[in-house]
C-alpha cells in the first residue's frame, strides 16, 4: 500500500508540474516572468563498491577459479583411489574455494579434529590439511572391518592408533595433491606435524590472507568435510601460472623416445590374428550338405585377381596366393583400400 499516492499528494504533484510549466510558456511568448525557484541539482551517484580492510582481495577471482579447476581433478582422482583403498564407492567433490584470513579459517573448525601442517619444497611456508570427525571416524570403523550402521562420533582427539590408520588415507591425498600442482610447480607434498586443536596451530599471522578449498567426502550414509588452506605467500611465486589462459592452455608433454621404444618393442611381442579370403560364394544348404572331400567349389574370384588380408577384422593388404616350403602361402604386393570389397 506504500505505492498507492493519496489525493493530497496527486494534488501536489499537479501543482510542481504546473509550477514547471508556467516559465516555459512565458519564455515561448516572449512575457519575462518572474524567475522560477532554483532547485539545487543531485549529481547521479558513481558505482561504489564495499571493500572490508579486514579480507583484502589479494588473490583475483582467475585465480581462484584456476586453484579450483585444479583440485577439481584432484578430487577425482583422491575418490577413485579411497574407493578401491576402503572397498566401496567413495565420492569427493569442491564445494568452495575462497580467500579469507588465517583467524577466520581456525575458528571456522571444529574441535578437537584431524589436523595435519604440510610442506611442499621448493614453496614456501607452510599448509593445512583438516579432516572433518563426521568423515573419519566412519573410516577407521571401515578399515577395522565395521559397517558405519548407527556410528557413534565420540567427542575426543584421536589416538596413536587412529591416527596411523589416517596417516595412510592422507599419503594417498598427498600423493595426488602432488600431482596434480606438478603442471604449476614440481612440489612434493609431505608431513610435517599432526594436531588435534587447530587453535595451536600459527603457520602465519591472524590477519594473513589464505586460500580455503573445501570438499565433500561421500561414503555410503556418511558425510563430511576436508579443508585445504594454502597461505597467500605460499602460492604468490606461482599466480603467475595460475592465470586462465596459461592453466586451460596447458597440453600433456609427448611421449620421450624411451618411452615410444619400450612401447614398440611390446607391440612387437603381441599376437594378432591374420585372414586372408580366397573369394566368396553361394551354394545351396542340401548342395552343402552333400559336400565330400575332393569336391570342388566355383568362387567369384579368377587366379589372377588378388587375394585380401584382414589383420584383426580389418582390411590391410592384397597379395597372391602360392607355395613355399610345401605350405600354403600369400605374398603381398600391395596395400589394400578399407572399404575394398572382398
Amino acid at each position: 500500500m506504500g505505492d498507492v499516492l493519496d489525493q493530497s499528494e496527486i494534488d501536489a504533484l499537479l501543482a510542481a508540474v504546473a509550477t514547471e510549466a508556467m516559465p516555459a510558456a512565458a519564455t515561448a511568448t516572449g512575457d519575462a516572468g518572474p524567475a522560477p525557484s532554483e532547485r539545487p541539482t543531485t549529481a547521479p551517484r558513481a558505482n561504489v563498491s564495499t571493500y572490508d580492510f579486514k579480507r583484502p582481495e589479494r588473490v583475483s577471482k582467475d585465480h581462484i577459479r584456476a586453484l579450483g579447476s585444479i583440485h577439481d581433478g584432484f578430487a577425482r582422482n583422491f575418490g577413485a583411489t579411497l574407493s578401491g583403498f576402503l572397498r566401496t564407492i567413495i565420492e569427493v567433490r569442491v564445494v568452495g574455494v575462497e580467500q579469507l584470513t588465517y583467524s577466520e579459517f581456525i575458528h571456522s573448525l571444529p574441535n578437537p579434529t584431524c589436523f595435519v601442517i604440510l610442506q611442499a619444497p621448493p614453496l614456501e611456508g607452510q599448509m593445512c590439511l583438516e579432516l572433518s570427525p563426521l568423515i573419519v571416524y566412519p573410516i577407521i570403523d571401515r578399515l577395522l572391518g565395521g559397517t558405519n550402521a548407527s556410528l557413534y562420533i565420540p567427542q575426543r582427539p584421536l589416538t596413536a592408533i587412529e591416527w596411523r590408520l589416517i596417516k595412510r588415507l592422507i599419503d594417498r591425498a598427498l600423493e595426488h595433491l602432488s600431482e596434480v600442482w606438478k603442471n604449476l610447480v614440481d612440489a612434493k607434498f609431505q608431513v610435517v606435524e599432526t594436531e588435534s586443536n587447530p587453535q595451536l596451530v600459527h603457520i602465519v599471522a591472524p590477519t594473513e590472507v589464505v586460500v580455503y578449498i573445501t570438499f565433500e567426502i561421500k561414503m555410503g550414509q556418511c558425510a563430511g568435510t576436508m579443508s585445504i588452506c594454502i597461505p597467500f605467500n605460499t602460492i604468490e611465486s606461482v599466480l603467475s601460472k595460475l592465470t586462465t589462459q596459461s592453466w586451460f592452455g596447458y597440453r600433456p608433454k609427448g611421449a620421450t623416445e624411451n618411452q615410444k621404444q619400450r612401447i614398440h618393442r611390446n607391440l612387437f611381442k603381441s599376437m594378432v590374428s591374420l585372414t586372408a579370403y580366397l573369394g566368396r560364394t553361394r551354394v545351396r544348404l542340401a548342395d552343402l550338405y552333400a559336400l565330400r572331400p575332393g569336391d570342388l567349389i566355383q568362387i567369384d574370384k579368377t587366379t589372377s585377381d588378388h587375394v585380401l588380408l584382414q589383420v584383426g577384422g580389418r582390411t590391410k593388404f592384397a597379395g597372391v596366393p602360392g607355395q613355399i616350403r610345401g605350405h600354403r602361402a600369400i605374398r603381398i604386393v600391395r596395400p589394400a583400400a578399407i572399404d575394398e570389397p572382398l
